[in-house]
């Protein structure tokens, strides 16, 4: 089964915020990867998303610690598997809309992933 992570991404010179989340699913030799305002809250309002170019594998086994060239800080938040429920494609490397049903420590239920105007809208809806 497919991995995901939630990471929770401090200090990035390029986020006015100075916080966001990213999400990183696994999707073949890479992971397809967004960039949250805020974690999604299981029945919330959906969170903004952009999504960012492809990330390496090896952010899925990522505790904590600095990132490369200058780029902030970086610790996992949760982490486990996913199962594409429902999509707009075969593959989740060519979605613009889906549920993916997932299982990690605080993530767990049904998250919708929908392409929107310049970004996207991310919602979690409990088991």
């Amino acid at each position: 089964m497919p991995r995901f992570a939630l990471l929770e991404h401090t200090g990035a010179p390029d986020d006015p915020a100075g916080r966001h989340f990213d999400l990183l699913l696994e999707a073949g030799s890479a992971c397809r990867t967004w960039r949250l305002l805020d974690a999604p809250q299981s029945g919330g309002e959906p969170v903004v998303a952009l999504e960012l170019p492809p990330h390496r594998l090896a952010w899925l086994d990522h505790v904590a610690g600095a990132v490369s060239g200058g780029r902030g800080f970086a610790r996992r938040v949760d982490a486990g598997t996913y199962e594409l429920v429902s999509g707009d494609a075969a593959e989740l490397a060519s979605v613009t809309s889906c549920v993916i049903a997932v299982a990690g420590e605080t993530l767990r239920g049904r998250l919708r992933l929908e392409a929107i105007d310049r970004g996207w809208a991310v919602r979690l809806a409990s088991e």
